[in-house]
């Protein structure tokens, strides 16, 4: 296994176990490494810190051992089982209710540039390095040697996340087993999984705990659902007893997803209607109708240079949704970039309650569930922010 040397006092971050390694910190590295590749990290006094995936850019090594390891099929098998353990104790693994869930979430699992995820037998795998995805198949017989019979079929959905795909094939496919797409529960809500066609492995998974708090929310209401996706928060307000919901997003397949899961929960479709239409057209064109609204936008930043843009993103419509809400109603919006902060996404949020000139108050300050567990070491791994907010 190769070796990279830090420079002197560059090794702070990486023994408070942040797993990390930037260009700027290495001292010396071999001249042949290549993406991808397995390296050990000592600093200035060869000291043992880390194994991790190295790759040419800012982030140069991410670390995912800090104890010296040969990553085989034993090693993410200890992996997998202690990831399940934290799953088990929070009620996740082997629920009754839900069998959705995500098994290994990158950093805070300590497996950076990859996420595991379950839908009631099928694992999806989704790499963002070249360095997990050469270890896939390796990552997926440790899959069915612990899971056992939970698991029926493993599926790499690695082909528009890895990058340098411009060095090596990358190809969506099954690396055990196969399978259509699935039906799974969640809190006792049904939902159709398209982890072939849909966005990221299927599903949204980490707005479990945020779709069962919307319930409390729903009876009686008219709720409308924005960037709704494949109607989780529709299909939880109408379970909870919604007077009317609309689901709205600009995708023609998320729409007509909705619908099948609609259609999987209720025999009466009359409290819900859908819209294939652009977000902010649909507001422009609508009144003071609803009084419980979900704004759920995908990531306006996924990089620092973009922040400023997105911040004014958040602002804009936060704004736009706030000045067509009635009087007392409730507003569960969501930023889902990880480069914004929960300060800067709370002032865009009190920025566009200005802006509408409404009277604002946090009910719920919402972040990700336990299966998408942020390391305290890693503190950027909290990329889901969330209020619920009475907006008078």
């Amino acid at each position: 296994m190769q070796k990279i040397v830090l420079k002197e006092g560059k090794d702070e971050s990486i023994k408070r176990f942040h797993p990390w390694i930037f260009s700027g910190a290495i001292f010396t590295q071999p001249s042949d490494l290549q993406n991808g590749d397995v390296v050990e990290v000592y600093n200035q006094k060869d000291e043992y810190l880390g194994t991790g995936h190295y790759h040419k850019g800012t982030i140069t090594v991410r670390i995912f051992s800090f104890r010296k390891v040969n990553p085989d099929v034993d090693f993410w098998k200890q992996k997998i089982t202690k990831s399940l353990a934290l799953r088990e104790a929070t009620g996740l693994y082997k629920s009754k209710h839900t069998n959705v869930f995500r098994i290994l979430h990158g950093e805070g699992d300590g497996c950076p540039g990859l996420i595991v995820d379950y839908y009631n037998g099928v694992a999806v795998i989704q790499t963002h390095t070249k360095g997990m995805y050469l270890m896939r198949n390796t990552i997926a017989e440790a899959l069915v040697a612990v899971m056992k019979q939970d698991i029926t079929a493993i599926y790499d959905k690695s082909e528009h996340t890895v990058g340098d795909k411009e060095e090596f094939s990358v190809k969506n496919e099954f690396l055990y087993g196969t399978s259509v797409a699935v039906e799974v529960i969640e809190n006792n809500n049904k939902y159709l999984i398209d982890f072939v066609e849909g966005q990221k492995t299927g599903f949204f998974i980490d707005q479990r705990d945020n779709r069962l708090l919307l319930e409390q929310y729903s009876k009686s209401r008219s709720v409308l659902n924005l960037f709704c996706y494949t109607g989780g928060f529709s299909v939880a307000a109408l379970k909870a007893g919604a007077e009317r919901v609309v689901s709205v997003d600009s995708s023609a397949k998320a729409i007509a997803q909705v619908q099948k899961n609609i259609e999987l929960n209720f025999t009466d479709f009359s409290h819900h209607e859908s819209h294939t239409e652009d977000v902010f057209d649909y507001m422009q064109n609508i009144g003071k109708e609803y009084d419980t609204v979900i704004l759920d936008p995908p990531a306006f930043a996924k990089h620092k240079d973009s922040l400023d843009r997105a911040l004014k993103g958040y602002r804009n419509i936060n704004r736009m949704v706030m000045e067509k809400m009635k009087p007392n109603s409730i507003l569960f919006t969501f930023s889902c970039s990880q480069v914004v902060s929960k300060f800067d996404f709370r002032m865009a949020v009190f920025s566009a309650s200005l802006l509408a000139h409404r009277q604002v108050k946090i009910l719920h300050q919402l972040t990700q569930p336990t299966d998408h567990p942020v390391h305290i070491c890693h503190p950027e791994g909290e990329y889901l922010k969330g209020l619920v907010l009475w907006v008078e």
